[in-house]
C-alpha cells in the first residue's frame, strides 16, 4: 500500500490540484500581477515624462521670424564711405534699429496693414531687441551689402512667438505690460501677409545664451561646446586611470587588508553625492591650484573624480567575468602574467569596460551640482576657443544651462529649458547606443 492510499484526503489524480497547490498558484499569480503592475507604472511615468518634456520643448526648435526688405543706407552705416570695418563698427545697434524701424513701417503701409492706435515704438516692439545686432553683424561681416536692399530675417519678440505657439492669448495680453492685443492683431495681419513665419530655428543649437530681455535669441551653442570639452577631459583621464587601477587591483595586487580597504573606499566613493565632489573641486582646483572658475578644465577634473569609481567597479566586474581557464591556459603555454592580461583577459573584458565607461560618461554629462559650485552658473556669451586654450576659458554645460533658464521669469525660457533637456536626452541616447554597438562589436565568446 502507498501513502496516498492510506491518506483518504490525498487527491485521487495528479491532474486534480489540492488546496496547497491552488494557494501556491494564486500566490504566484498575485506576484506576477504585482510585477506587471510595477512595470506598467514605470512605463506610464516614463510616457508622462516624455510627453511633458516634448510638449513643452519641441517649440524651442521652432521660432517666429519677421521677414522684411531693409535698405542698407551707406550714409547712415558708413559715413566715411571707404568701407572700413573698424570705422563702421562705430555705428551702434541704435542706428541699425532705426533702419529696421523705417523698413518695417514702410512694409506695413505697402501691405495695407492697419496700425491705427500704435506708435512706431509699438510696431518695433514686435521685433526682438536682438534684430539690430543681427543686422549689424551681417553688415560688418560683408560690407559689400551697403547700398543694397536685402531680405532681413529677424526674431520676433518672445510674446509674439508665444502668440503663434498658443502660449500667449488676447486675454493674457490685456494683463501683460510687454504686449498689447492691438500689437497681436497687427502681428496676425503680418502673418497673413507673409511677413511673419514660424520655422525651424538652427540658432537654438548654435547661438550662445542671451539676456533675460531676449529669450528668443538664447541658444545652447556655448553649453554644447562646454559639455563636449568636459567629456573629452573625462574620457582622456578616467579611462586610462580607471582601467589601470582595475587591472592592478584585480590581477596584480596582493589580497591583504590594504587592498581590502582600497576596495571598500572605492565602493563608498561611488555612492558619495555629487555635491561633495563640487566642494572638493572648489577647495582643491580653484582655491589651492588657482585654476579659473567656470572653465572646462575644472569641470572635467571634478567629473573625472566623480566618474572614476564607477569605471573602476565596472572594469573589475568585466575582468572577473573572464573565466579563470583563459588565464590558466595562457600561463600554461608560457605567457607571462602581463601577456596573459593584455593579450587575453583585457580583450575579452573590453565590452564590459567600454560599456561601463560610456555609462559613467553619460552620468557625468547630466551632473549639474558640482558644476554649480565651481562657477559654471555664470552667464557666458562668448564661445571658448579651440583646445587647449579653450579649456581654460569660461564656458557652461547643458545641465547648468537648463538650471539657469528655469530660474528666469519669462515663460519662453521654460520652453527653452525643456528644449535643452531634449538635446541632453539625445546626447545620452547616442552615448548609450554607442555603448551597445561597441559591446557587440568587441564581444567574444568563449
Amino acid at each position: 500500500m502507498t501513502d496516498a492510499s492510506l491518506n483518504p484526503a490525498a487527491p485521487k489524480s495528479l491532474l486534480t490540484a489540492d488546496a496547497r497547490t491552488r494557494n501556491r498558484r494564486a500566490a504566484e499569480m498575485r506576484f506576477r500581477m504585482i510585477g506587471l503592475s510595477a512595470v506598467l507604472l514605470g512605463l506610464v511615468a516614463l510616457v508622462f515624462l516624455m510627453v511633458s518634456i516634448l510638449g513643452n520643448g519641441v517649440g524651442a526648435f521652432r521660432q517666429t521670424f519677421v521677414e522684411i526688405p531693409v535698405m542698407l543706407d551707406p550714409a547712415a552705416l558708413d559715413k566715411s564711405g571707404n568701407r572700413d570695418v573698424e570705422q563702421m563698427k562705430k555705428v551702434t545697434t541704435v542706428g541699425y534699429g532705426k533702419l529696421i524701424e523705417k523698413a518695417l513701417g514702410a512694409e506695413l503701409v505697402a501691405r495695407n496693414i492697419d496700425t491705427q492706435g500704435l506708435t512706431s515704438k509699438d510696431i518695433m516692439g514686435l521685433m526682438s531687441k536682438e534684430a539690430p545686432a543681427d543686422l549689424r553683424n551681417q553688415v560688418l561681416a560683408n560690407p559689400d551689402l551697403l547700398g543694397q536692399t536685402i531680405t532681413f530675417n529677424g526674431f520676433a519678440t518672445s510674446r509674439v512667438d508665444g502668440f503663434f505657439k498658443g502660449r500667449v492669448t488676447m486675454d493674457s495680453a490685456l494683463r501683460d505690460s510687454n504686449i498689447s492685443p492691438e500689437q497681436l492683431t497687427v502681428a496676425q495681419a503680418m502673418a497673413d501677409a507673409g511677413l511673419i513665419e514660424v520655422k525651424f530655428n538652427l540658432s537654438f543649437l548654435t547661438a550662445p545664451d542671451a539676456s533675460e530681455l531676449r529669450p528668443e535669441a538664447a541658444g545652447l551653442g556655448v553649453a554644447i561646446l562646454g559639455s563636449a570639452y568636459m567629456m573629452l577631459i573625462v574620457l582622456a583621464l578616467s579611462l586610462p586611470i580607471g582601467v589601470a587601477s582595475s587591472i592592478y587591483l584585480e590581477e596584480l595586487a596582493p589580497k591583504n587588508k590594504w587592498t581590502d580597504m582600497i576596495e571598500v573606499n572605492i565602493a563608498n566613493l561611488a555612492a558619495v553625492p555629487a555635491i561633495v565632489y563640487g566642494i572638493l573641486a572648489l577647495a582643491l582646483f580653484i582655491n589651492f591650484a588657482g585654476l579659473p572658475q567656470s572653465a572646462p578644465i575644472v569641470g572635467g577634473l571634478v567629473l573625472t573624480l566623480m566618474t572614476l569609481p564607477t569605471i573602476i567597479i565596472a572594469t573589475r566586474a568585466a575582468l572577473k567575468a573572464v573565466p579563470p581557464s583563459i588565464r590558466d591556459a595562457a600561463l600554461g603555454v608560457g605567457a607571462s602574467r602581463m601577456q596573459a592580461i593584455f593579450h587575453h583577459v583585457l580583450p575579452l573584458a573590453m565590452p564590459g569596460i567600454l560599456t561601463g565607461t560610456i555609462l559613467g560618461l553619460a552620468r557625468a554629462l547630466g551632473e549639474s551640482a558640482p558644476l554649480l559650485l565651481i562657477g559654471m552658473v555664470a552667464f557666458v556669451k562668448d564661445y571658448p576657443a579651440a583646445p587647449p586654450e579653450g579649456l581654460m576659458q569660461p564656458a557652461t554645460a547643458l545641465p547648468v544651462q537648463v538650471y539657469q533658464w528655469t530660474q528666469r521669469s519669462d515663460p519662453a525660457f521654460v520652453e527653452r529649458a525643456s528644449g535643452a533637456i531634449i538635446v541632453l536626452l539625445v546626447f545620452l541616447l547616442i552615448m548609450n547606443a554607442v555603448a551597445i554597438i561597441l559591446r557587440r562589436r568587441f564581444e567574444r565568446r568563449w
